[in-house]
C-alpha cells in the first residue's frame, strides 16, 4: 500500500469581507501519497489556490480563516499548529511554486543568494556549503551556465529560466510535498512543455509528491497520476487520469472536457463553452452548486446536496446522476486523447459516506 504523505479532511475556509462571509472552500477531502502527482482542476474561482494556500498557511488572517477541518502532515495538524511551528514546515517539508516567476523572485537579490536562503535557514548549512548545494540544484533544473550566472539578478533571465530558478528554490531542501500553482500559465507553449518535462524528471530523481493546480486539462494528462475536479469550493469528482479523461461521470467534468481543443479541432468547429458563471460563494446555492449551469440537472439537484458515489476503487463522484433511481443520460461527445475501455469495479455505483478521497 502506498505511503500517505498528506491528508486533508473536511477543510472549510472562509473570507470575512464587507459584503459578508465568502465560503471559498466548503468541505474538501483528499489525500496525497508518496511520489504521486495529484492534479486539482477547475475554473478560476473554484477554490483550488485557496485550498493549497491554506495547506501552506499563506492566506492572510484576517480576512481569511480556517473554519473547520484537518490538514494532517507528518503527525501534525497544520491547521492547528502555531505560525512559528509552521515556519519550520514551510519551505523545508512543503514548498510551493507560484504562477508568475517574476513576482516569486526578489528583484533586488541575486538568484544564487535566493536559492541559498532556505538551505541556510532550514538546513543550517554554512555559506560555502549552501553555495555548492545551490549550484548543484540550479544545474539539476537545467539552468544554463549556472556558475557564471549565479550572481545575476532575476531581470537578467528569460521567463522559462526564472521559473527554473523558482523550482530550484522550492526544491532546495528536498521537500516531501511540492505544490505547483499553475506554474506554466505565464510561459509560452514551448517553455511550458520544457518545465512540465523538468518537473516529471525531478520527481523521479528526488521522490517528492506533487499537488499540481491548473485549469488546463491538457497539462493534467501529461503530469498527473490522479485528478480532483473542483467546483464552487468543493471537489465533485476524483479518480485516476484515465478515469477522469475516458470515463468521466460528473456534468462539470463533461463540460471541462468538451471545452478543451484538440489536434482534431477544425477552424470552423465550435468549442462548447459551459454556460453561466460560477456560483456566488457569499450565498452558496442549495443542492448541487453546478445544477444552475447543467443541462443534466434533476429537481433534487436544486434541493439537496448530492452524496459521494463510488464507481471504482479509485473513482468517486458527487452527483445525483449516479443514483440508481436517476434517469440514464449519455454524456456529450467530449474531446478525448484516446479511446480506452475502463472496466469498473462495480456494476452499479454505490453511495459511500465518510470516505477519504
Amino acid at each position: 500500500m502506498a505511503q500517505r504523505i498528506l491528508e486533508v479532511r473536511n477543510l472549510k475556509v472562509s473570507f470575512d469581507i464587507h459584503a459578508g462571509e465568502v465560503q471559498a472552500v466548503r468541505g474538501v477531502d483528499f489525500h496525497l501519497d508518496k511520489a504521486e502527482t495529484l492534479a486539482i482542476v477547475g475554473e478560476s474561482g473554484s477554490g483550488k489556490s485557496v485550498t493549497t494556500k491554506a495547506i501552506m498557511r499563506l492566506l492572510p488572517t484576517p480576512p481569511s480563516r480556517i473554519k473547520e477541518g484537518e490538514i494532517l502532515f507528518d503527525g501534525k495538524d497544520l491547521a492547528k499548529i502555531s505560525e512559528k511551528e509552521m515556519q519550520k514546515v514551510r519551505g523545508k517539508d512543503i514548498s510551493m511554486i507560484f504562477q508568475d516567476p517574476m513576482t516569486s523572485l526578489n528583484p533586488t537579490m541575486k538568484i544564487g543568494k535566493q536559492v541559498m536562503e532556505p538551505l541556510i535557514k532550514h538546513q543550517k548549512l554554512s555559506k560555502a556549503d549552501a553555495k555548492a548545494r545551490a549550484l548543484d540544484i540550479l544545474k539539476l533544473v537545467g539552468l544554463p551556465n549556472a556558475e557564471g550566472r549565479f550572481n545575476n539578478y532575476p531581470h537578467q533571465f528569460s521567463g522559462g529560466q526564472r521559473q527554473r530558478i523558482v523550482i530550484a528554490t522550492a526544491l532546495a531542501c528536498d521537500p516531501k510535498v511540492l505544490i505547483a500553482d499553475e506554474p506554466t500559465t505565464a510561459l509560452d507553449v514551448t517553455i511550458q512543455a520544457q518545465i512540465l518535462e523538468l518537473m516529471k524528471d525531478l520527481q523521479k530523481k528526488i521522490d517528492t509528491s506533487i499537488i499540481f493546480i491548473t485549469h488546463d486539462l491538457g497539462v493534467v494528462a501529461n503530469v498527473a497520476d490522479r485528478v480532483a475536479v473542483m467546483y464552487g469550493g468543493q471537489i465533485v469528482e476524483t479518480g485516476t487520469v484515465d478515469e477522469i479523461f475516458y470515463d468521466p461521470k460528473h456534468p462539470y467534468t463533461w463540460g471541462l472536457l468538451s471545452s478543451m481543443p484538440s489536434l482534431d479541432t477544425s477552424q470552423d468547429m465550435e468549442l462548447r463553452a459551459i454556460p453561466g458563471t460560477p456560483p456566488d460563494l457569499i450565498k452558496p446555492p442549495v443542492g448541487d452548486a453546478f445544477a444552475r449551469r447543467s443541462d443534466y440537472a434533476l429537481q433534487i439537484d436544486f434541493e439537496q446536496e448530492p452524496p459521494w458515489y463510488q464507481v471504482s476503487q479509485t473513482h468517486f463522484v458527487k452527483s445525483w446522476l449516479m443514483d440508481p433511481k436517476a434517469p440514464k443520460v449519455e454524456p456529450p461527445d467530449m474531446v478525448k486523447l484516446k479511446q480506452k475501455d475502463l472496466p469498473g469495479q462495480f456494476d452499479q455505483p454505490r453511495q459511500v459516506e465518510g470516505v477519504s478521497f
